[in-house]
């Protein structure tokens, strides 16, 4: 038995994005194959997408990818021209940063704020 140690390597990526182009956050076809081609561009194995639109005042889509690493989650909120963008990944391989870039040069939003958490373990 090896005396050396396996880590959790978490990696999450999470922002917000302002007015961000509607033509892109509205069309739930566009953004679930935006999240698949950000799921493969971040070096992650993609098992399931799940969609959602969501009618109402102020409506907008969600996308929902399962990867193995973990996940990546679109929310839309049209009536602000607004979304979230959550890129959570655990393996030394898996590159969450340029998931979420490439998304966010799909949706074109004016500003954003972004953030970075390290979810890895930690020795104990």
């Amino acid at each position: 038995m090896s005396s050396e140690k396996t880590h959790v390597v978490g990696k999450h990526v999470y922002a917000n994005l302002y007015d961000i182009d509607v033509s892109v956050g509205g069309d739930e076809d566009k953004l679930r194959k935006i999240v698949i081609e950000a799921a493969k561009l971040g070096r992650m194995k993609l098992l399931d997408v799940k969609s959602w639109r969501v009618e109402g005042d102020m409506g907008g889509i969600s996308v929902l990818a399962l990867v193995v690493e973990s996940h990546i989650a679109v929310h839309t909120w049209l009536k602000f021209r607004y979304a979230t963008v959550d890129v959570y990944t655990c393996g030394l391989k898996s590159d969450p940063w340029k998931a979420f870039y490439y998304i966010m040069e799909k949706l074109k939003p004016s500003r954003y704020e972004v953030y970075y958490t390290d979810r890895s373990m930690k020795n104990i």
